[in-house]
């Protein structure tokens, strides 16, 4: 597949960069998230990464799994965020999700799945966080929520300095009635109120992050990340702060940037 990127800048440390559409997008994201992941092997002999399990995502994942040569034994996997309650089994489950996309296609060293239906939820965000500190992460594939959130820091609950690294949040409305619009629940009340989520620190503690974010429904969330001030108010202005971190678009998604 010829790649054609139409237009590239920088805000703040923040590389954008936009294709003429979402597949391109997700093959140029994972291409460059091969090569990371790849770096990484090389140095230390193993790959610690973070997915974002999204529909926004679909076409990055989708690319990496099918990426030739890509020695997933070396791999380790984390998920960013997950529904408080909902079991592994539930269609909007993020580890049904990783699942599907990931473990039934390629073998990963290991996955290490977020537990939402944990009967100590307060114990099973402090097992991830141990997961995780383990040893740094190599790349974040992230996205933005329509509300601008990454994970699920939602702008109420978005914290760049949180001294946690996973945390049980609530989750505003915006959010919700997103998932309501992808298909995952039928309606408002079926979504639940919280979610587990690594926090800010956690998510841009890797050393590259990559962030996709397809579609016209996340243009406000884009023009907010990129034109507005960085705070929590937009949480995908955090990324503007990191010094290797790349912002994917497509038309629709750069629709209302115009002059940056």
């Amino acid at each position: 597949m010829n790649i054609t990127q139409t237009k590239s800048f920088q805000v703040g440390a923040l590389q954008v960069t936009i294709f003429d559409d979402k597949q391109q997008l997700g093959e140029a994201a994972a291409r460059d998230g091969a090569g990371f992941i790849r770096q990484a092997i090389h140095r230390r002999g193993r790959a610690r990464i973070i997915l974002s399990a999204a529909n926004s995502q679909f076409e990055v994942v989708d690319a990496l799994v099918a990426t030739p040569g890509l020695d997933w034994s070396a791999v380790e996997v984390f998920h960013v965020d997950e529904w408080a309650g909902i079991p592994d089994t539930h269609s909007a489950s993020f580890r049904r999700w990783v699942r599907e996309r990931v473990a039934q296609h390629v073998r990963p060293a290991a996955i290490h799945y977020l537990a939402g239906d944990a009967p100590d939820m307060a114990a099973e965000a402090a097992r991830y966080a141990a997961l995780l500190a383990e040893a740094p992460i190599d790349v974040s594939f992230l996205g933005y929520g329509e509300n601008g959130h990454i994970g699920f820091n939602d702008p109420h609950e978005a914290d760049l300095n949180d001294p946690q690294p996973v945390r049980i949040v609530s989750l505003d409305d915006r959010c919700r009635r997103q998932q309501v619009g992808e298909g995952h629940f039928p309606n408002l009340e079926a979504v639940p109120l919280h979610g587990f989520t690594l926090t800010c620190p956690t998510l841009l503690s890797a050393e590259q992050v990559i962030c996709c974010v397809p579609d016209q429904r996340k243009a406000e969330a884009v023009r907010g990340a990129l034109k507005g001030p960085i705070s929590s108010a937009c949480p995908g202005s955090f990324l503007r702060l990191h010094t290797k971190a790349t912002l994917y678009l497509d038309p629709n998604s750069a629709s209302l940037l115009k002059q940056v």
